[in-house]
């Protein structure tokens, strides 16, 4: 599952946190990109569960809920700011006014403020999903939209303003029958290549770095410089004692 699947999504989906890929018969995670393949029964918890229940307990004990991980999502995609995210896990628990202002301090009214605030920011964001869908309903040619890169991308700026077009162009100057033949130098393109070569990792599986680097190595010899600009622009992340490598979600 891509991560263009989650950008997809519609709201009900992701407040469910996965969705029923219909050509694989499989129920997928859209936080991690787990799949729960129909006819399979799984036992969780001494418990035998179809694949839709299955993964409904699959995003509870790995992502603890949709709304912990969307929340904990970077600022670029939530638009909002920490303090923002905090008050906003405080209604989301269910917190009166008057518990809020003991955990944060000022006021009641203070709080009644950003609530109305957010409010006014969710009305903003349905008339802006409506101008969009608007727009995209007489979009031009699919070659001059952007491509989508994944959840933890870092520095999100203009280098990743790469149209459809511009990819083509990346993966046939720089791949040859699958091979990569040489690392570019210009930060588009190496953001094209990358996203390109972390699809040989599946989404929630973690990796030793011998294993990380058999797998480059069937692309470009130079697996090391792979490696090392794969986890600098955040399309896979290492645990702290450098030991397993995962793909980032």
């Amino acid at each position: 599952m891509s991560d263009q699947s989650f950008w997809d999504a519609s709201i009900d989906d992701l407040k469910k946190g996965f969705v029923m890929n219909e050509e694989r018969d499989a129920y997928v995670c859209l936080l991690c990109g787990k799949e729960y393949p129909q006819g399979i029964i799984y036992p969780i918890n001494n418990t035998l569960f179809e694949a839709k229940k299955a993964i409904a307990f699959h995003i509870r004990d790995t992502h603890s809920s949709t709304f912990d991980y969307l929340i904990e999502m970077d600022k670029k995609y939530t638009g909002l700011s920490e303090h923002q995210s905090d008050i906003l896990t405080y209604f989301k628990q269910g917190l009166s006014d008057k518990e809020i202002v003991e955990i944060v301090g000022g006021s009641a009214s203070t709080i009644r403020n950003h609530r109305f605030k957010l409010k006014e920011k969710e009305k903003q964001a349905k008339i802006f999903l409506t101008l969009m869908s608007l727009a995209k309903e007489t979009e031009t040619k699919k070659e001059e939209s952007f491509i989508d890169f994944h959840k933890g991308a870092r520095m999100m700026d203009e280098r990743y303003a790469i149209t459809e077009k511009e990819r083509e162009k990346v993966m046939i100057t720089y791949f040859t029958e699958g091979k990569l033949k040489s690392f570019p130098s210009k930060e588009k393109r190496k953001l094209v290549v990358l996203r390109h070569i972390i699809t040989l990792f599946e989404a929630g599986e973690n990796y030793s770095e011998k294993e990380v680097n058999e797998l480059l190595k069937t692309v470009f010899s130079d697996f090391a410089t792979l490696r090392r600009y794969l986890i600098e622009y955040g399309f896979m992340v290492r645990d702290k004692e450098g030991k397993a490598y995962r793909k980032n979600s």
